[in-house]
C-alpha cells in the first residue's frame, strides 16, 4: 500500500463532474491509499442503472452513454491519430464498459433521490472498496467513490455525486490505469472537466 499519485489524478478529475473544484481540493486532501495494478483480473458486471424515465425531458442538461464492449470497441475504431485520441484509445483497449448518467434541473430534487441512493447501495457488493465518501448536509451533497479490485488490479470505478439539482453517474468496467483515466475526458461520453481541474 502506498500513497497514490494516479488516484489524486482520478479524485481531482472526475470528483467535480458534479461538485465544485473546492470540494474536489478536500476530496484530495482527504485522498486514501491504493493498490497499485499490477496483474489483470476479471471486471465486475456493470452496475444496474435505472432507465431514469422522462427525466432528460425534465432536466436542463443531460448525458446518457451506455458503450458495452462491443460498442466501445466500435467507438475506439472511430478515434483518429491525434496526440489525444491514440491516448485514449490506450487507455479504453482495457475496458469492456463506459456508462454514464447525468442529468442537471433547475429546480431542487426534481429527479428520484432513492433510485441514485439504489446505484449506491449496490456498491456494498463484495469486491467493491469505498475510496472517498463525502456528505455535505448544509449543501444536501454527497460524492462517493469506488473501486473495484482484485488481484492486486484495479477492474471497476464508480462514481456517484449527487447535489439538489444535479446528479452525475460514472461507472467504468476493465482494467484501468489511473494513471492515464484523464485520457478519457470528453470521449466516449466520459465528463469533460473545467480547466480548473486539470491543474
Amino acid at each position: 500500500m502506498r500513497i497514490s499519485a494516479p488516484l489524486r489524478v482520478l479524485v481531482k478529475r472526475f470528483a467535480p463532474v458534479a461538485m465544485s473544484w473546492a470540494l474536489a481540493v478536500l476530496l484530495g486532501v482527504l485522498l486514501g491509499v491504493l493498490v497499485a495494478p499490477q496483474a489483470s483480473a476479471a471486471p465486475p458486471q456493470p452496475l444496474k442503472l435505472p432507465a431514469f424515465d422522462g427525466l432528460a425531458q425534465k432536466a436542463s442538461k443531460s448525458v446518457t452513454v451506455t458503450l458495452d464492449e462491443k460498442l466501445l470497441a466500435l467507438a475506439v475504431a472511430f478515434l483518429g491519430d491525434t496526440p489525444d485520441e491514440v491516448a485514449a484509445k490506450e487507455v479504453a483497449r482495457g475496458l469492456t464498459g463506459i456508462y454514464v448518467r447525468s442529468f442537471t434541473f433547475d429546480n431542487d430534487f426534481a429527479y428520484p433521490v432513492e433510485e441514485v441512493d439504489a446505484v449506491r447501495r449496490q456498491l456494498t457488493a463484495p469486491g467493491w472498496q469505498p475510496v472517498v465518501a463525502v456528505r455535505d448536509t448544509k449543501e444536501h451533497s454527497q460524492v462517493d467513490i469506488y473501486l473495484s479490485v482484485e488481484q492486486g488490479a484495479a477492474n471497476g470505478l464508480a462514481i456517484i455525486a449527487s447535489e439538489p439539482r444535479e446528479f452525475t453517474i460514472v461507472n467504468i468496467v476493465g482494467r484501468i490505469d489511473l494513471a492515464k483515466l484523464h485520457q478519457l475526458e470528453g470521449k466516449f461520453g466520459v465528463p469533460h472537466l473545467p480547466d480548473a481541474a486539470n491543474k
